[in-house]
């Protein structure tokens, strides 16, 4: 034997494993808000907000008690979306209504920063998914701007995030809580639908 190792070791992939442990739940999630109606209006994009926002509030007023990893802001430019979301809501063209969403409990979720890059992979890229859907409904949902939607495209920020998230995320450990918290993000908001849903039944 001459002590080399007998396998070589391969990096860790922090976006495929986020991609992998999430890939069932997106799909669901995707299914069942009300934007995946066929043919949707802006009631739809009401509830739509009022799911999210119950879902963002919480994790946003949670996440900004901390100034490292993702929120560090040398890494990550702080965005603030409540803002735009709440604006969509109380614009003039929006029908009022919609069911009460019992927001999330953030309180006791792991502080780790690994765990934080994960739920921050999903709100990042919630983004993503917006700009589709902007691009959609833009001219249908018209006069409203859909600002939390678009105009602006989101791709520099999350190519700027997943930069820092594999230059972060490199352990197995971290890439493991990582995943964990990403599950958690998407867990989170799919109680939000099933509560809304059970309420509406």
């Amino acid at each position: 034997m001459t002590g080399q190792p007998t396998h070589l070791e391969t990096p860790h992939d922090v976006l495929a494993a986020l991609r992998g442990a999430t890939a069932a739940r997106h799909a669901t999630l995707d299914r069942s808000m009300p934007l995946s109606q066929p043919e949707p209006a802006l009631r739809d994009y009401r509830d739509h907000l009022l799911l999210i926002r119950a879902w963002l509030a919480p994790l946003e007023a949670w996440l900004a008690q901390f100034h490292d990893g993702p929120q560090d802001p040398s890494v990550l430019p702080v965005v603030r979306r409540l803002p735009a979301l709440d604006a969509d809501l109380n614009h003039a063209a929006v029908p009022p209504g919609g069911t009460e969403v019992p927001s999330i409990d953030a309180s006791t979720l792991p502080t780790d920063a690994a765990y934080r890059w994960g739920l921050c992979y999903v709100i990042e890229g919630s983004q993503l998914g917006g700009a589709v859907l902007y691009r959609q409904l833009a001219e249908r949902f018209a006069p409203h701007p859909l600002q939390y939607l678009g105009p602006q495209s989101p791709g520099p920020r999350w190519k700027q995030f997943l930069d820092a998230l594999r230059a972060n995320v490199r352990s197995e450990a971290d890439i493991a809580a990582a995943c964990a918290g990403a599950c958690r993000a998407f867990d989170d908001l799919l109680a939000r639908v099933s509560a809304v849903d059970g309420i509406a039944s």
